[in-house]
């Protein structure tokens, strides 16, 4: 038995959000809250959504007991690039990536 939640378009880099998802797989989700509370970075806000999202989709949901509960799976894919451009010199122009995530969590039961 298992629980997902998924957050799509979050304006954050995947790269950067693979950073903050590598710390708490594997982890009790009580335990990966905590771990979340103490990191300095600006993925942890929708990261901790989806957890306590996944968490109450569990309890609500599947009627699984939240003490029990761990991340089984969380990954960060690749959501739609925004495309801007940027004037340069002489005319020409830079291309800005504006990179967007999708983020998945499958939580289950010990």
């Amino acid at each position: 038995m298992q629980a997902i939640a998924k957050a799509k378009g979050i304006r954050i880099t995947p790269r950067k959000v693979r950073l903050v998802i590598d710390l708490i797989r594997g982890k009790d989700v009580s335990e990966a809250l905590v771990i979340l509370d103490s990191i300095n970075k600006s993925a942890v806000v929708p990261v901790k959504k989806v957890v306590m999202s996944a968490a109450a989709n569990a309890t609500n949901n599947h009627n699984m007991n939240a003490d029990k509960l761990y991340i089984a799976e969380i990954y960060a894919g690749d959501g739609p690039t925004l495309k801007r451009f940027l004037p340069r010199a002489k005319g020409s122009a830079s291309s800005i990536l504006k990179r967007t995530s999708h983020i998945t969590c499958v939580v289950k039961e010990r």
